[in-house]
């Protein structure tokens, strides 16, 4: 991606984390990646940050290839469960890179377990370097260490890049009171405290990552990534969402 000069639309959030789940790779598939939907989700991407001129990292989930929990539940020993759900973000952070790259954005991978052959080691000021140069960085392997979910590896990362809020890219369109397509009556959310989030359980994403975002008073942002334009909106402070912050 070229060098592209602001347009001038205003910005909410000038840098951004973007957590995406891995089950949001699998398109209309059951399992593993379909890389028209990762193009798809670059598209969104790179039509961001050309228009807005904002520095974006991501955070891919793995379910879509293997859970560290579901492994432990059935059997396995869980921090080899689980570093076998941090290889399955890596593989998403691969895919993801190459669906950004194949239109012309500039992506570096880094990684909390080190695999120098393919991608950077996690170095925080590098990553905040890549991008102030404009380019789109993608945080894979969690924290590299087991027992923390890539939600907390997202909170994490939104905390040491000092990002202006965490986005997070889901099927619907913010938090509900319960799940909008089993329950007609669900009643969606503009505004939410992280206490409330805490206190309801409302399953945004697990307790340690809403605390970190509660301690470092980074807000949380649900919306819908299925939609057409709807980071672009997000980042511009239109679009229907959920903002999760102090006040």
């Amino acid at each position: 991606m070229a060098e592209v000069e602001p347009s001038g639309t205003d910005l909410k959030f000038k840098r951004i984390l973007l957590k995406i789940s891995g089950e949001a790779l699998m398109g209309s598939s059951e399992y593993g990646i379909d890389m028209p939907t990762c193009l798809r989700f670059a598209q969104e991407i790179s039509d961001a940050c050309e228009t807005t001129g904002a520095e974006i990292c991501l955070v891919i989930g793995g379910g879509n290839i293997f859970r560290g929990l579901a492994g432990a539940a059935n059997g396995m020993e869980r921090s080899q469960a689980d570093s076998m759900g941090m290889m399955a973000t890596i593989m998403n952070a691969l895919a993801m890179q190459s669906a950004l790259e194949t239109i012309g954005v500039q992506t570096r991978v880094q990684s909390g377990i080190r695999m120098d052959e393919i991608c950077e080691p996690f170095i925080r000021r590098r990553a905040i370097r890549h991008m102030e140069k404009g380019r789109v960085v993608i945080f894979a392997a969690g924290t590299g260490n087991p027992y923390f979910t890539t939600d907390t590896g997202a909170a994490l990362r939104a905390a040491e890049m000092h990002c202006d809020a965490m986005l997070k890219g889901t099927q619907v369109d913010g938090v509900y009171s319960a799940d909008p397509k089993l329950d007609k009556d669900a009643v969606r959310y503009d505004h939410l405290t992280y206490q409330d989030v805490l206190a309801r359980n409302l399953r945004v994403m697990d307790a340690s990552a809403v605390s970190l975002m509660r301690d470092t008073n980074i807000p949380i942002v649900v919306f819908s990534l299925h939609r057409k334009g709807a980071l672009l909106d997000i980042l511009t402070g239109q679009g229907l969402s959920t903002v999760i912050s102090e006040g």
